[in-house]
């Protein structure tokens, strides 16, 4: 998480030192009411990429700041200016190096703030835009109905600030988000975090039981399906609080430092449980089903018949009472230093887990990439993982 422009909802990164004044965000357009498609439209990376260039502890945010106290209001327009220039009516000319103290002093002009793609520079001042009157808005307000028209029209990031009411709205591609105080995000982000942490230890639990009935041999589709559906609940908890992340600017580094600790190793598992258990191991049809599955809408998510179907098997089948077996990614991707390359000519060679834990050290030796060396790690190493179990069981 150290990308400074993020452009998905895992692996997020902000800005600098923060004056802690304004915002964060909570309201999303459009939506239809429905809390799903809600979630979906603030993990949009069109808008967390809009989130980060106002986060706090940026130069944005910071003359963002200055007119809010001033209680000026203003309307600023982040493009390349060559781009939208078919809107402008009037306007001075500026082409000078952004500052936040300078922003501040143009905003007291009544047109709107033209800064280029990057904020870095004032390319026009006392601008009034002219967008298409036709575009429907739903604003009432001049400056916003007029921010929301030129976010339809075009692709510019545009912020209008309210004089009265103190509020910051941002417009993206005709999404909107209204932003508000850090210490609600922070709050909000708290309790992510809190939910996060619970459905963390919740996948540990049925990681480690999952482990036991595989040593065991008596492992179902039911069990791999729930260890799956929790740990794309994890992924999807963990994209939510990152973009709170976002928000909070420097605000939250102590949220990305508990969040870091807290995913470690999720998406690495859930991609080796794919894996040992998809009915088709070709990489092509692995890419696809976590595809899928990452795009699932969270009713299709609780639904184990559409899970299964992802798998590879019928949507149909009794999930409690279905056997498999595991290849074995995910057990030997608990050994410590085994390459993922070596991972794979393993359960190539053996063909599922048991085979590989009845393998001898000459037959393990024999596949290609491990060595004497490496396969007396690879028996030391699971036989620590079946010691482990069986201390777990027995705890």
């Amino acid at each position: 998480m150290t990308s400074s422009n993020p452009t998905c909802p895992h692996g997020i990164r902000l800005s600098a030192e923060s004056r802690g004044s304004l915002p964060s965000c909570s309201t999303m357009v459009p939506h239809d009411g429905d809390e799903l498609h809600e979630l979906e439209a603030r993990l949009d990376p069109r808008l967390l990429r809009a989130l980060d260039l106002v986060a706090p502890g940026t130069a944005l945010r910071e003359g963002i700041d200055n007119i809010i106290q001033a209680r000026t209001g203003g309307l600023i327009l982040v493009a390349d200016a060559d781009e939208v220039s078919f809107l402008f009516s009037g306007g001075i000319k500026l082409d000078i190096d952004y500052t936040p103290a300078l922003l501040y002093q143009v905003a007291k002009m009544d047109g709107a703030i033209v800064l280029d793609s990057d904020a870095k520079k004032i390319r026009w001042a006392n601008v009034q835009l002219m967008p298409d009157p036709t575009i429907l808005s739903m604003e009432t307000g001049t400056r916003h109905r007029t921010a929301e028209r030129v976010s339809k029209q075009t692709k510019a990031l545009v912020v209008s600030i309210s004089e009265r009411r103190e509020v910051v709205s941002i417009y993206i591609e005709g999404m909107k988000c209204i932003l508000q105080d850090i210490p609600t995000v922070l709050s909000k982000a708290n309790q992510g975090l809190a939910t996060l942490e619970k459905y963390r230890a919740r996948l540990d639990q049925l990681s480690a039981r999952l482990s036991s009935l595989e040593f065991l041999g008596g492992c179902t589709l039911h069990d791999v399906l729930t260890l799956l559906q929790r740990a794309e609940l994890v992924t999807r908890m963990a994209a939510e609080v990152e973009r709170y992340m976002i928000e909070l600017g420097t605000e939250g580094r102590l949220i990305e430092m508990q969040l870091e600790e807290t995913v470690v190793g999720v998406i690495g598992e859930r991609a080796a449980l794919v894996r040992d258990y998809i009915v088709v191991d070709t990489e092509e049809q692995i890419e696809r089903t976590i595809g899928e599955l990452t795009a699932l809408a969270h009713q299709e998510l609780l639904d184990f018949g559409r899970l299964a179907e992802l798998l590879g098997y019928d949507r149909k089948t009794s999930t409690l009472d279905f056997t498999v077996s595991p290849r074995g990614y995910r057990v030997l991707s608990g050994i410590p230093r085994l390459p993922r390359l070596v991972v794979q000519k393993i359960v190539h060679r053996f063909g599922d887990l048991e085979a590989i834990l009845n393998a001898s050290q000459e037959e393990l030796e024999s596949v290609e990439g491990v060595g004497d060396a490496r396969a007396q790690e690879i028996r030391e190493g699971l036989r620590r993982l079946q010691e482990v179990d069986i201390v777990d069981r027995y705890r």
